[in-house]
């Protein structure tokens, strides 16, 4: 796999996070969320077809009537007791793999009893080195190597995870100790050098047959080191459940419809402002409507360098505009040799969700996320406009 030249990315330091307020994702201009009935109803016939072909959108109202003893302390945390009284809430659901979200965002201005206030920088920095316990800042001494040895990038080296989730799963650590300390080239080899692993061990082992990448970043994110890393696996017998399931929906969607149900999808997404195309690089993408989490955005194609440089984009935009400091990134990726079911419908997918503010002791997932649907405080309209600059 071939890297193309690329340019730009960011110097760390120069960079300061943006502080993180909630408020001012509705100041800003454009649609937003509770806009979505009104785009709905105003789509052309085809895109209308679409819509109701694979999502469906419910609307509610909470009303609430406080006493008056509450009503500083409502006007502090939310702006005023009008914004609270008649709230509008919005529920999308996926026809097809029920993934679901519920939008309020008044969510997204409750006061956080359990946050904290500290220098993530210095956390971070405080760590490094000699501190660093998981051997992340040595890894050629520091952590295991797999039977094939260590796969080496420019920017990063592969080792064996101490604590495995599955028979082959490895760790891409970085050269760099800050996990946002990256560059779009530095994205662009930990990809390449992922791909590198997972043929090593389908060498190895050609029973191992389908890969999946994922990077977590900061406590939030799930990630126990604070070094920067990223995980490898390679699955035998079937893919991974969710990755399945999504190609069985891929499968039956075009069985039933004829069409592509990552292209409709798509189409969707663009025709209410919500996706993004380069068509020189063939990458697309899009906000989600039905995100698993915050800020969630999806990029499709069949080149993986190509998405890694797009990922780059939408990490950069993240961190420097909307101030997110903790992130999730998975790859989807077709099996490495041929298998009974078939992949023709399933393009690499890559996913970015935000994971909220480090400096928050409360979970962003309870009970109504694992059992229920996803309650989302973020307006993937604010996303799109934020990403609407970085794709041509």
């Amino acid at each position: 796999m071939k890297m193309r030249e690329t340019h730009g990315g960011r110097n760390y330091d120069d960079f300061r996070p943006l502080a993180r307020n909630a408020k001012r994702e509705y100041d800003l201009g454009g649609s937003v969320i509770t806009d979505l009935p009104t785009l709905v109803a105003a789509l052309p016939t085809p895109l209308a077809t679409l819509w109701e072909r694979l999502l469906r959108i419910d609307v509610t109202r909470g009303v609430l009537h406080p006493p008056e003893r509450m009503h500083g302390w409502i006007e502090r945390s939310f702006g005023s007791v009008a914004a609270v009284t008649e709230q509008e809430i919005i529920r999308i659901t996926n026809r097809w793999t029920l993934e679901g979200a519920i939008f309020n965002r008044i969510r997204g201005l409750r006061p956080q009893q359990g946050r904290y206030q500290s220098d993530i920088d210095q956390i971070i920095a405080t760590n490094a080195g000699h501190n660093d316990e998981s051997g992340f800042c040595t890894p050629e001494s520091g952590t295991p190597e797999d039977s094939f040895g260590r796969i080496r990038g420019r920017y990063c080296l592969s080792a064996s995870n101490i604590a495995k989730y599955d028979g082959w799963h490895g760790v891409l650590i970085f050269d760099q100790h800050h996990p946002l300390n990256f560059t779009r080239e530095r994205v662009e080899d930990y990809v390449q050098t992922a791909f590198r692993w997972f043929e090593a061990v389908h060498t190895t082992d050609p029973q191992a047959t389908y890969p999946f990448f994922i990077w977590n970043c900061l406590w939030r994110s799930g990630a126990s080191v604070i070094h920067g890393h990223a995980q490898m696996s390679v699955a035998t017998g079937m893919a991974y459940p969710k990755v399945e399931l999504l190609r069985r929906t891929a499968s039956e969607y075009r069985q039933r419809t004829k069409n592509s149900y990552f292209d409709d999808l798509w189409k969707l997404h663009r025709g209410l402002g919500l996706a993004f195309h380069n068509q020189e690089a063939a990458v697309r993408g899009y906000v989600s409507l039905t995100p698993v989490k915050e800020k969630e955005v999806v990029l499709i194609s069949n080149d993986p360098i190509a998405l890694a440089t797009h990922l780059y984009d939408v990490l950069d935009c993240f961190v420097t505009e909307l101030g997110v400091q903790s992130f999730n990134v998975s790859m989807t990726l077709p099996p490495m040799t041929q298998t009974d079911e078939s992949w023709e419908e399933m393009p690499v997918i890559v996913r970015i969700v935000d994971r909220g503010d480090p400096n928050s002791r409360g979970s962003d997932i309870g009970a109504m996320e694992l059992y229920a649907a996803t309650v989302v405080a973020s307006d993937p309209f604010v996303v799109a406009s934020a990403l609407a600059g970085r794709f041509p």
